[in-house]
């Protein structure tokens, strides 16, 4: 017979699959940075299993134990690496109700130097929101969601999980509920606007006919269209559309914001635009910005 806490830890190894799932398609992170973070949870996993703590019992004084005994045989920016996977995946237990509370909310992270995201340029924005056959119902869902994604920078769960009443399209704003359920408004503009009135006019009637759910973007079958459905969807448009980066909904956030400091947009603006609770992660876009201006300047001066 198999014991409880035999059972707990194979549940816990499948909380560990859900969230390296999650973290694929919400945070669109490379295939091998999810690699390393499916290993570095498995070697935690296995730290607690072997000591017989149960999560809910985890103290933070236990984690920095394992944080140090990592760190005598991994570098800094491995260890750093680590314990980044294990407090995303605290949060995504209390997030889930899986938890009540997060033990490595004390637990500072290591300043490791952070790595400018990569952005898509205008002219692939451009060509990749061209893509949709309009003359459908799902290319005209497609092209109001990527519209819409690339108008207001929204999380790709927060696209998803809009509603009908969230959208005014007369003032031109989206209600968001973010996280740590604070809600702000984002406006949008004509672009999006267009896409999204000609979608519920036009495709979304023939999408739910049969449904009444009040989710604005739904699949073929009417029902609410998921984060990885989205994702396999833009990154069947990107292929499409010929772009060789590797393609997700946060890469979108990342334009976004980038395009909108480079046009002159405040940080302070643009943290509220994309929901940032500390501006201080809203910063990396100016890095990005100056990097651009210097290849700007370098290829267009005549004395680079």
């Amino acid at each position: 017979m198999i014991s409880k806490m035999t059972k707990y830890y194979k549940d816990l190894y499948r909380l560990v699959d859900e969230f390296i799932y999650y973290m694929r398609v919400e945070r669109g992170l490379s295939p091998n940075t999810i690699q390393s973070y499916s290993n570095d949870l498995m070697r935690f996993i296995k730290f607690v299993e072997d000591k017989g703590i149960r999560l809910d019992n985890i103290t933070h004084e236990q984690i920095n134990e394992y944080i140090a005994q990592i760190g005598n045989f991994l570098s800094r920016k491995s260890t750093a690496r680590n314990l980044s996977a294990i407090k995303g995946f605290f949060r995504f237990l209390v997030s889930e109700g899986f938890l009540t509370t997060n033990p490595t909310r004390l637990i500072a992270t290591p300043k490791i130097p952070r790595r400018l995201p990569e952005i898509l340029t205008y002219q692939e924005v451009e060509h990749l929101l061209n893509q949709p056959d309009i003359s459908t119902p799902t290319g005209q869902r497609d092209r109001a969601m990527m519209e819409l994604l690339y108008a207001t920078g929204l999380r790709v769960s927060e696209l998803v999980n809009l509603r009908m009443e969230n959208v005014n399209l007369q003032a031109g704003y989206v209600r968001i509920m973010g996280k740590g359920s604070k809600e702000r408004m984002v406006p949008f503009g004509d672009k999006a606007s267009k896409a999204i009135k000609e979608y519920i006019r036009d495709g979304r009637p023939r999408l739910g006919k049969d449904t009444k759910t009040s989710y604005l973007f739904l699949n073929k079958r009417g029902k609410p269209l998921t984060r990885q459905g989205f994702w396999k969807i833009l990154r069947a448009y990107g292929l499409k559309a010929g772009i060789k980066k590797h393609l997700t909904p946060h890469k979108l956030r990342h334009s976004f914001a980038s395009h909108m400091l480079e046009g002159g947009a405040d940080l302070r603006s643009v943290q509220v635009l994309l929901g940032h609770e500390d501006i201080s992660t809203t910063q990396i876009y100016t890095h990005i910005t100056r990097e651009r201006l210097k290849q700007i300047h370098e290829r267009y001066h005549p004395r680079p």
